[in-house]
């Protein structure tokens, strides 16, 4: 039998619409990034320097002062301010009310009615992590230029550089930064690398690389980026990363951690404890290489092993979170309460992180700790299932080389003589143990 969830995400786009909408225009005349309209196209150019080592300002905690604003900062935001003058935004996120949750974390809630509502469903399977890519959906090409903020690759000099007016090369596929015209926050952009070559939403070690890049280059620990993988809330199947500043720590980046592990090429992982929502850590490395590759061998493996989860890149590309999970699976089973349903708040990267986007104005006059920590329980897999699946990790991780010297020597999980205690979770998941995407599940968006 085949199970159905319903389930309405945001629009990104003011082009993301039905294929008989598009039919109907008679032709493009979006001016969008596909062969009809690129040639002769010219968008701005952010050349990043790349770097062997991330460094940053101190975490969101430890910043007292407001940071000068550094000019990638100021280009994001002034670009996306000129857009929201120019009216591409589907509602003024800057009029949702937010505030801290009071308690331990610090959950942060936004009132976001109708978020939800502005966009039919469409068919989109939960039960496969992978999935081709089709052209026929809504995809990034399809967005008109006005959206596009600026190109974002390496700079072929070492050093950064700024075009405001750069040719598109279409065989070269330009990594881009655009807006989401449903922003969660002020300054909500995607990051879609090499956009023209349309890659399913699924990461790799390039991409991934590219990620730590932007927030490296960001350097302000406000800033984070976020993935959804599918069947773990993604809502295009066209790879793409979010992001956006927000000046209050994440709860997640304040959960007390376990360190497991350290890999040849200095990555420490950790466990995350002490929180609603199992996961590991990736922090360190002898240079940005060694942490992208671990955190990118790491997503592979869940991947590849049919596994949904969700990553957030935090401290300026320092640490990076990657969290499987198995709420949309739960919730195409029945397993998730009418009383959750009924919030239709979708823990994608976001809520999981500690910024949960509510929909109704009961939710966020009652919202509270224990309400939060309620939701994201249902996200986590359960600590058997968990520590399956971290053993899949680490095993994938260990067999392949990350770069180091010796290309013949692979790098080795070192257990860490003066690993702390683990910290008492203060929840259970009593529920059986699951294989995600053992379910034919299909999702409606």
């Amino acid at each position: 039998m085949m199970l159905r969830i319903k389930r309405v995400p945001t629009v990104v786009s003011n082009y993301q619409k039905d294929e008989n909408e598009e039919a109907q225009k008679g032709g493009c005349g979006r001016n969008c990034l596909r062969s009809c309209c690129l040639p002769g196209s010219k968008l701005p150019l952010y050349a990043y320097k790349k770097l062997d080592k991330v460094s940053c300002e101190g975490s969101p905690e430890q910043v007292e002062e407001e940071a000068s604003i550094d000019f990638l900062e100021s280009l994001v935001l002034g670009q996306w301010e000129e857009r929201v003058q120019r009216g591409l935004f589907r509602y003024d996120v800057t009029a949702c009310e937010t505030k801290v949750i009071p308690g331990q974390y610090g959950f942060i809630a936004q009132l976001n009615e109708g978020r939800h509502l502005k966009k039919r469903p469409t068919e989109f399977r939960v039960d496969k992590v992978l999935q081709p890519f089709d052209e026929s959906k809504f995809n990034f090409t399809k967005v008109g230029q006005e959206e596009v903020l600026f190109q974002f690759e390496a700079s072929e000099d070492g050093e950064v550089q700024f075009l405001p007016n750069a040719p598109i090369y279409a065989e070269n596929s330009p990594s881009v930064v655009a807006i989401n015209v449903s922003p969660i926050e002020y300054g909500h952009v995607l990051l879609i690398p090499r956009i023209l070559d349309c890659f399913p939403q699924r990461i790799d070690r390039e991409s991934l690389l590219l990620a730590i890049h932007m927030a490296a280059e960001a350097g302000s620990p406000y800033f984070r980026l976020g993935y959804n993988s599918l069947g773990a809330f993604a809502t295009i199947n066209h790879l793409h990363f979010q992001a956006y500043y927000l000046a209050v720590p994440f709860p997640i980046e304040k959960a007390p951690t376990k360190k497991t592990t350290s890999l040849d090429g200095g990555v420490k992982i950790s466990e995350i404890v002490n929180y609603p929502v199992r996961g590991l850590v990736f922090e360190g490395g002898n240079t940005v290489e060694h942490l992208s590759n671990a955190v990118s061998d790491a997503c592979i493996c869940l991947q590849d092993n049919n596994i949904p989860y969700n990553v957030l890149i935090a401290d300026c590309g320092n640490r990076i979170f990657v969290l499987p999970q198995c709420y949309a699976e739960k919730q195409a089973l029945g397993e998730v309460s009418a009383e959750l349903l009924d919030t239709q708040v979708n823990p994608a990267v976001w809520e999981i992180s500690g910024h949960m986007v509510l929909k109704r104005k009961k939710d966020y006059e009652e919202a509270s700790e224990e309400n939060a920590w309620k939701l994201l329980a249902e996200v986590s897999l359960s600590e058997e299932r968990f520590q399956e699946v971290k053993a899949l990790i680490f095993e994938a991780i260990t067999s392949v080389d990350h770069g180091s010297e010796d290309a013949t020597q692979e790098p080795e999980a070192k257990p860490d003589p003066e690993t702390i205690e683990e910290v008492d979770a203060s929840f259970n998941n009593s529920r059986p143990d699951m294989v995600a995407g053992t379910q034919e599940c299909l999702v409606l968006q």
